[in-house]
């Protein structure tokens, strides 16, 4: 098995598309086609199914890509390993993060980075805590900063950033600002909630909490970004309970704090593949952090 092969059959596993892979690989189409069927008479099994508007993974091809993505990724890292040894850190580093999390003050982190490593390109992707995690197992993401969606694996490991108490955001002239008083999810149970997209950390956190308690509720204004959230309850269109830090985004919300959910509910952490997996430019920016040489706002 070739690594262009895996090259190719991934490439076409992204784009769903032969003539976009090709496009992207700088490859013609029949080289490209012919590279896939050699994959796929080694393999003894169609990896693709073929039809005049795009090719879609068969059962073997979804088997086949989570570890030709490892694969390839392995072999990346092996390459910038060779080059950090001669001295030079180079390659791609590939960063995934939620929004506005907390413990790394990922702009500041990067800018530092690319200062003493100008010869690395950066990538960076902001998606929900569940995808990062999957994509950094996979191998398409070097490390990610986000919330903590499970236990340490063969294939993922995490390192604590910080731990925060949730807290109830809400407009000023609601009932919840002028009582004063920390809150249960029971007292929130016929609120109106501005919320995150399922796969994000707070959202997560925040179901968590209710689920436990009992609580049903309903999201009835769900949102992809920070700003959207705080307009949303700075209009009194609803409440929303997210990590502490996101008071400091708008000071004209009331905060309360909310018990019963525990002290240290909502948990970043930087998620990384094993260490013999971890590629240089992954430990270097993790070493920057554990340094503390970036600014954190």
């Amino acid at each position: 098995m070739e690594l262009r092969h895996l090259q190719h059959f991934v490439a076409v596993a992204e784009d769903q598309h032969f003539t976009r892979a090709a496009e992207r690989l700088m490859v013609s189409q029949s080289g490209l086609s012919a590279s896939i069927r050699a994959l796929e008479r080694e393999l003894q099994t169609p990896l693709f199914v073929r039809t005049t508007r795009r090719v879609t993974l068969t059962e073997a091809g979804r088997a086949l890509l989570g570890e030709a993505e490892r694969i390839l990724a392995q072999v990346r890292s092996a390459h910038e390993a060779v080059a950090a040894v001669q001295g030079v850190l180079r390659g791609t580093l590939s960063l995934g993060t939620e929004q506005c999390i907390a413990g790394v003050h990922v702009a500041g982190l990067l800018a530092a980075f690319r200062r003493l490593h100008p010869d690395v390109e950066i990538r960076l992707r902001q998606e929900g805590s569940g995808a990062l995690a999957e994509e950094v197992a996979a191998g398409r993401l070097d490390l990610a900063f986000a919330y903590r969606t499970q236990a340490d694996t063969d294939q993922l490991r995490s390192v604590a950033l910080t731990g925060e108490p949730m807290t109830v955001l809400c407009h000023p002239s609601h009932k919840l600002a002028t009582g004063g008083a920390a809150v249960t999810p029971d007292d929130l149970g016929g609120e109106v909630f501005v919320d995150f997209h399922p796969d994000w950390g707070p959202r997560r956190t925040t179901d968590a909490a209710f689920t436990t308690a009992g609580v049903r509720r309903t999201v009835a204004l769900e949102v992809n970004d920070v700003h959207s959230l705080l307009d949303l309850v700075d209009e009194n269109l609803g409440i929303a309970v997210v990590p502490r830090h996101f008071r400091h985004k708008r000071e004209s919300l009331s905060a309360v704090p909310v018990k019963g959910t525990g002290e240290t509910v909502y948990e970043t952490v930087a998620l990384l593949p094993p260490p013999q997996a971890t590629s240089p430019a992954a430990r270097a920016l993790m070493s920057l952090l554990e340094q503390g040489t970036h600014e954190t706002p």
